[in-house]
């Protein structure tokens, strides 16, 4: 992968060494590094400069980020990719169902890294697999990949700032409030590797609900994670007495779903290069829309235009 990038120098940053412009634009440690191991990675003016040279206004400064090679024991594996946008910067994926996000013991090549890294060796592009927000493998929805090592630093930022607004779509059992905020701190549970639960001595764990529709025995809704801990949503809704259905880690009971009914349905950040606002949507998968076959695209999409971030 390579990417060059260059900045016109304003007012504002008028002596500051090429450092503290970096930083203020994201450069983490590891990428100043990076870039100054490359030949001809950071240029003031088209010549080669230290990181503590001082800039002036109308300075233009060009850095080059180059990873020639790919990310290791990530083998390419040609599968169907949901695309839901592209750049030179990052790239959205609305991952299904029954896919993990990375390699592991068992699942060595049905992964999305493995397609992803099909899809760039194709191209000819080396590429590092970075994924800022994870999901579990049965949960579908919106995902962003860093496509170098700058966008990875400053969405990584976005995400610790929490300045990435992620709304989730869940079916879970009975009849919820109309709205709600759980605040409960998750810790993995005592006596399994995978499992977690609501603990007093966990980490804090915030989730916002809002419902959307409900019938009889399951309400549809939306949620929004202001923390982003393991199976956090999982884990509050079964606090609250609504687990999803389908999840048969915390909710071992009959249902219409063969999986967890959780759906990454929309995603909102800065571009980390451009600054620019993104907003993406994915629609509702259909083993979730044969629960609820009376929703539409527009009202999921109403909800979060009305009620912002839930």
């Amino acid at each position: 992968m390579k990417r060059i990038l260059t900045y016109t120098i304003d007012e504002k940053h008028d002596q500051f060494t090429i450092r503290q412009f970096l930083e203020e634009i994201g450069c983490s440690h590891a990428v100043l590094v990076q870039l100054k191991k490359t030949t001809d990675g950071i240029l003031k003016n088209g010549i080669w400069a230290y990181v503590n040279d001082r800039l002036n206004t109308g300075d233009t400064l060009t850095i080059s980020l180059i990873e020639p090679e790919s990310s290791k024991n990530i083998v390419p594996v040609p599968m169907p990719l949901a695309i839901t946008y592209e750049d030179d910067d990052i790239l959205v994926i609305n991952k299904p169902a029954d896919m993990p996000i990375h390699p592991s013991i068992n699942n060595y090549e049905n992964t999305l890294a493995n397609g992803v890294m099909d899809y760039f060796h194709s191209k000819g592009i080396s590429y590092t697999f970075r994924c800022v927000n994870r999901l579990d493998r049965d949960t579908t929805g919106l995902t962003i990949l860093a496509s170098h090592m700058l966008s990875s630093a400053i969405l990584s930022r976005q995400m610790t700032e929490r300045k990435i607004h992620r709304t989730y779509l869940a079916i879970v059992c009975g009849v919820t409030d109309e709205y709600g905020t759980i605040d409960a701190p998750i810790a993995r549970k005592m006596d399994s590797a995978i499992e977690r639960e609501v603990r007093a001595d966990g980490e804090r764990a915030v989730t916002h609900y809002r419902r959307i529709a409900a019938n009889e025995a399951y309400s549809l809704l939306a949620l929004r994670l202001e923390t982003g801990r393991t199976h956090q949503i999982r884990v509050h809704m079964k606090h609250i007495g609504h687990p999803l259905i389908g999840d048969f880690l915390y909710n071992p009971t009959p249902s219409p779903m063969k999986r967890q009914a959780l759906h990454s349905f929309c995603l909102e950040f800065m571009h980390p290069i451009t600054g620019e606002p993104l907003t993406f949507f994915a629609p509702l998968p259909a083993d979730m829309q044969a629960v609820f076959p009376e929703i539409e695209m527009t009202m999921l999409m109403d909800v979060i235009h009305r009620h912002g971030h839930v």
